[in-house]
Formats: C-alpha cells, structure tokens, sequence
C-alpha cells in the first residue's frame, strides 16, 4: 500500500539499496511483524480523504443531536466509550472498529469543545487550552515511549497515548474552526478554504526536511477543522452564511460515504494480510 507524504516513519527503510546482512534482515522482520500487529492503520491518500469526511460527519451530527442536548449527549458518550472499548480490546487493527472510533471521537470531541463554549468560555481561550492540552500528551507520549510515531502503536500504554493525543485534536480543531468562523467572522467557507490552504503547509514542510511525524500530527490537527468548516458549510442556515442542507441529511451522506471509504480500507487490508497468513 503507498504511502503519503505524511507521517510515514518505520525506520525499516534504512540502509536501503544495500545488503542488509543477517541483523539487517532481523530488524525488517521484526518491524514488519510490529506493522502487522499495528493497532492504526497506513497512512495513505484514503487515509487522509476517510480522516476529513469523518471531521465533518462529527461536526454535523453533534450539532444535529444538540437538538436534544441529554439524548445527544447520552448516545454521543456511549458510542464513544463503546467503540473505544471495541478498538482496545481488539488484538490488531480493524478498519470497521477503527474508523467507527474516529467517528465517535468526532462527534464526542466536538460535543466537548461546544460545551466548553457553552459555559461562556471563548473559543480564543478554549483553542489556547486545547493547544496546551495536546502539547502536554505529545510530551508526555514522547517523554514515556520516546517516538510519536502512529506506525508503533502495538503496546496498550501507547494505544492509550494516541487516542488521547486524537481526542485532544478533535477539540482542539473545533475549537479552532469555530474561532475562525465566528471570532473572526470568515464564515464558514472561507474558514474551509483557510485550512484548505493551510494543510499544504506541512506537506511543503515534510519536502524541505521537517520530521515526519511533526508533520503527520500537525496534518491531522488540521483536517479536523478543515472538514468541519465545509461540512458546517452545507448543513447551515443560508441565515448563517450556509447552503441550508441541513445537519441531519448532511450527516447521512458523510456516513454513506464514510461507509463506502471503510468497505475499501476492509478489502485492501484484507489483501495485504493474506499473503501473510498463507505463508503461516
């Protein structure tokens, strides 16, 4: 499977071109065993397209089910704390957990962010809070684990340090596209377009030498309010500068099509696994 500009850090590629001898061919064994045992998958242009639709999805439908703020919040932490147990409990990576996770983080780490706000908070103060609270994870995953890269997580601790570190980018997107949108007054398609230019910006920066994994997360942070903003877009009053859609039909097209970006992801994985178990 090919990979994108974008976070890709193995480390199984050095020394490439050459022999790498019998401890060369030890350590790209146990890394392809690592890989296989991943709990996150390849990072990929299908990746990075599921990854926006999801932001998108989450931003909707949390406004959808704020209609009805105690059963929205209800359904939105149970999914949330369900499919998480699923991801944790499942021994390696499945796309229909996985992603049914990053949903549910979604529309959850939206519903926070927007309570946050709620509560008379501004959205350059709790943006700010969002910033430091990630920094704190990254710092403390790397300060534990000594790597941030998505491609080790096979260890329960560092599952736990990338799931918090992906909580902390949904809430702190929202918080960022919202500020844009309203504090800012850009709207919300001109705040689309902001993040749309912006999330170039680290895939010019991996070109002229920034670490891979610096530039994965600083991506990730980025689609979040990057497909938000469009999906706010087309859900919105025409009053609120929006198509007028409305968040519910909107939702449902984003999950058709998420659905059908998973249906893929399942079916490339299960390609690349059986070759695998055959030769088991």
């Amino acid at each position: 499977m090919g990979q994108s500009g974008y976070g890709y850090d193995s480390g199984a590629g050095a020394g490439l071109g050459t022999d790498p001898g019998p401890v060369g061919h030890r350590q790209l064994s146990e890394a392809a065993e690592a890989q296989a045992w991943s709990k996150v998958p390849e990072v990929t242009v299908l990746f990075w397209t599921t990854k926006i639709l999801t932001t998108g999805m989450g931003e909707t439908t949390s406004d959808f089910l704020s209609k009805s703020p105690a059963v929205g919040g209800a359904l939105g932490l149970i999914g949330f704390t369900g499919f998480l147990w699923l991801q944790f409990r499942a021994p390696r990576y499945s796309p229909w957990i996985y992603w049914g996770a990053i949903v549910m983080v979604s529309i959850f780490g939206t519903m926070a962010a927007d309570i946050v706000h709620v509560v008379g908070i501004p959205y350059a103060v709790s943006t700010v809070v969002f910033v430091l609270a990630l920094a704190g994870i990254l710092t403390a995953w790397y300060r534990s684990e000594g790597t941030l890269s998505i491609h080790s997580i096979h260890t329960p601790r560092r599952e736990r340090f990338y799931w918090a570190t992906v909580l902390a980018t949904f809430a702190l997107g929202t918080a960022a596209g919202d500020l844009t949108a309203t504090s800012f007054r850009l709207g919300y398609f001109s705040s689309g377009v902001l993040f749309a230019a912006l999330i170039a910006v680290p895939a010019l920066a991996r070109l002229a030498g920034l670490n891979a994994v610096a530039a994965f997360w600083w991506a990730y942070v980025l689609t979040r309010p990057l497909g938000a903003s469009f999906a706010d877009w087309m859900g919105v009053s025409k009053d609120r500068g929006g198509l007028g859609w409305g968040t519910g039909p909107v939702s449902l097209v984003l999950a058709v099509l998420i659905a059908a970006l998973v249906a893929c992801l399942a079916a490339q994985h299960r390609r690349h696994r059986r070759p695998a178990v055959a030769a088991d």
